[in-house]
């Protein structure tokens, strides 16, 4: 299957104009996928950019482009769902949990402080775990974790040998926080969605896997989180470059 041409399907969606010109982001997705699938993973980003509960865009870009790079293919990380009830104890949780994954404890208190500053990112903020500050100098476009997909085949094998529900919200997660993990100086993710509908959230790290917190933030909220803990001395341009071009294909492992 790696040895067929794929490519790289993007899409963007905004309300009152484009993102560059000030538009309020709606929704966004990413496949990568073998030109048999091209039509059918055009039509799918053009229903998902035209029913988000954020509301309904009046600009909207797809497009896709061949990759000629080699295709990387990882295991998804292991899963575990936290159980909460409240948004505070979900986002009580994540600190622990991030303590887990060596992010030192004033580090997470400051990146907590400046989640509200990140709610309006698009993509992903890089937060040096050393100065307590953000260095992928991105802005409002922040970092876009592309050219990433799961098989839909082998994910819903997946999803029926681990009892989850198979459906595109899980999979395109799991997705990019497999390959944001494989990093060698990404330490840990923290992650909510900016859908007002979508309370779930997670963190995720090498050594403890995907950690699913059940609410991390209350129902109506449509600020979102995504920052990605690095260590102080990694080359900004290098993992920026891997998050965004680096061609990977999530595969299960195979039960022996």
């Amino acid at each position: 299957m790696l040895g067929e041409k794929y490519y790289s399907v993007r899409m963007r969606a905004s309300q009152h104009g484009s993102h560059e010109k000030g538009g309020k982001h709606i929704s966004g997705g990413e496949r990568l996928i073998t030109f048999s699938g091209l039509n059918q993973a055009v039509n799918d980003l053009l229903h998902k950019g035209l029913s988000h509960s954020r509301g309904t865009p009046d600009f909207m870009q797809i497009q896709f482009e061949g990759i000629n790079e080699p295709i990387r293919s990882i295991h998804p990380l292991p899963v575990e769902t936290n159980e909460v009830d409240t948004a505070e104890k979900g986002q009580a949780l994540a600190r622990e949990l991030l303590k887990k994954a060596d992010i030192p404890e004033n580090m997470i208190d400051k990146a907590f402080l400046d989640i509200a500053a990140y709610s309006e990112v698009r993509g992903a903020v890089l937060f040096d775990i050393r100065s307590g500050k953000r260095i992928d100098d991105r802005n409002e476009k922040g970092v876009r974790v592309s050219r990433i997909d799961w098989p839909e085949p082998d994910f819903h094998q997946w999803a029926s040998e681990h009892g989850m529900a198979a459906n595109s919200r899980i999979k395109e997660a799991l997705a990019i926080a497999a390959k944001v993990c494989e990093h060698p100086n990404i330490m840990a993710e923290l992650c909510w969605s900016d859908d007002p509908d979508y309370i779930t959230g997670y963190v995720a790290g090498k050594k403890m896997g995907y950690q699913r917190i059940t609410k991390m933030k209350d129902a109506g909220d449509e600020s979102g989180c995504r920052i990605f803990f690095v260590d102080g001395f990694i080359d900004t341009d290098s993992c920026i470059n891997f998050l965004e071009k680096q061609p990977v294909l999530i595969q299960r492992e195979e039960k022996r």
